[in-house]
C-alpha cells in the first residue's frame, strides 16, 4: 500500500520513482508531502471546475465531468512547475504567485455563488426588475404603435366594405350590353324595259343588334376577400394587445432566463458591497484558497535539498561530463 501511494505521488508530481524508491525516507515524504496538497487543491477544483461548468455553461453530467478533468490537469501542471524546478528563481516564485492569487479569487467567486445562491436569487429581483423598467417603456410604445396602425388599416377595410355595401343596395345589378354583327339579304325589283319584264336582284347589308342583359353588381365579390382582410388584422390586433397586458411578466421571463455568470457576477458584487457578513465570507474564502494555492510553493521553496534533488544534479553532471568527452574525442578524431 505503501509503494502504491508513492507510485501515486510520483506518478502526480514527476517524481522519478525509480529514483525515488531508492532514496532515503526524507525524498519519499517530500513525494507525499506535495501528493497530499495536490490532492487537496485538485480536490477542491474539480468541485469548482464541475460546478462552473454546469452552472454557466449549462453543460450535461459528462460535459462538467470533462471541465472537472480539465480543471485538474491544469492545476497539476502548474504545480508541476514548482515541484519540478531543481533551483527555482524568484521569478518562478513571484509568477506562480501572482496565479495563486487570481485563481484564489476566481475559486472564492464560484464558491461564493454557489454558497450565496439563495441570497443571489433574491438580489436578482430587483436586478431583473431594474432592467425591465429599462426596456419596459420602449417595448410598450412599439406595440402601441403597432396596434394604432391595424386600428387605423381595420378602419379603413370597414370604411371600404360599408361603401361596396351601400353602393350594391342602390344597384344590386348592371345593365350588360353586347353587339352582334349579322347580314340581311334585300330584294331589289326593277323593271327592264328592254325585255319588259321585271329583274329582281338581291344584296347582303350588315345588320348590328344591340342586346341587354342583367348581370349582379361585381363589387358583389369583393365583400368577402375584405371580410376576411378585416378579420385577420382583428387576430393581429388581439394578439398585440394580449401581449401588451402581458409584457412585463414576458420581459421578467426573457430576462430572467438569460442571466449569465457576468450578470450574476454583478449582483453578487451588490450584494457583498452591501452586507459586511457577505464580505467577510469571501474574504475567509479568498485567504483559504490562497492559502491552499500557496503550499506547495512554500514548502518548495523552504526545503532543503534531499538526496532526490542531489540524484537529479549528479546524473546531470554525469551526462554533461559525457558530452564534453564525447566532444572532445571528436576534435581528436578530426585532427
Amino acid at each position: 500500500m505503501k509503494n502504491i501511494w508513492v507510485r501515486f505521488g510520483c506518478f502526480l508530481t514527476g517524481y522519478n520513482y525509480a529514483i525515488v524508491q531508492n532514496c532515503s525516507e526524507i525524498s519519499v515524504k517530500a513525494v507525499k508531502r506535495y501528493t497530499s496538497a495536490l490532492l487537496i487543491v485538485c480536490l477542491l477544483w474539480a468541485f469548482i471546475g464541475f460546478s462552473f461548468t454546469s452552472r454557466y455553461l449549462t453543460g450535461s453530467l459528462a460535459a462538467s465531468l470533462s471541465g472537472s478533468i480539465i480543471f485538474i490537469i491544469v492545476i497539476i501542471q502548474i504545480e508541476r512547475q514548482i515541484i519540478l524546478a531543481i533551483n527555482p528563481n524568484k521569478w518562478l516564485y513571484l509568477t506562480r504567485g501572482i496565479i495563486a492569487v487570481t485563481m484564489a479569487i476566481i475559486g472564492s467567486v464560484i464558491l461564493d455563488q454557489i454558497i450565496f445562491q439563495q441570497d443571489i436569487e433574491l438580489e436578482k429581483i430587483t436586478f431583473i426588475e431594474a432592467r425591465v423598467n429599462k426596456v419596459l417603456d420602449s417595448k410598450t410604445r412599439e406595440l402601441r404603435t403597432q396596434i394604432d396602425d391595424l386600428q387605423k388599416a381595420i378602419i379603413k377595410k370597414e370604411t371600404e366594405r360599408k361603401n361596396y355595401i351601400t353602393e350594391i343596395a342602390r344597384n344590386p345589378t348592371s345593365i350588360i350590353y353586347s353587339t352582334t354583327s349579322s347580314n340581311r339579304t334585300e330584294k331589289n325589283v326593277t323593271f327592264d324595259p328592254i325585255t319588259g319584264n321585271n329583274v329582281t336582284t338581291e344584296k347582303s347589308v350588315p345588320v348590328k343588334v344591340i342586346n341587354s342583359s342583367n348581370m349582379p353588381n361585381p363589387k358583389i365579390s369583393m365583400i368577402v376577400p375584405l371580410e376576411k382582410s378585416i378579420n385577420e388584422l382583428n387576430i393581429q390586433k388581439s394578439k398585440k394587445e394580449s401581449a401588451l397586458l402581458n409584457i412585463r411578466p414576458q420581459l421578467e421571463k426573457d430576462i430572467s432566463s438569460k442571466i449569465g455568470f457576468l450578470d450574476e457576477l454583478e449582483v453578487m458584487w451588490s450584494l457583498i458591497s452591501k452586507s459586511g457578513v457577505a464580505l467577510a465570507i469571501w474574504l475567509i474564502w479568498f485567504v483559504l484558497l490562497f492559502g491552499i494555492e500557496m503550499l506547495v510553493l512554500v514548502s518548495k521553496r523552504f526545503e532543503d535539498e534531499n538526496d532526490y534533488d542531489r540524484i537529479v544534479k549528479h546524473h546531470m553532471v554525469l551526462q554533461m561530463k559525457k558530452l564534453d568527452l564525447f566532444e572532445q574525442m571528436a576534435k581528436n578524431y578530426t585532427r
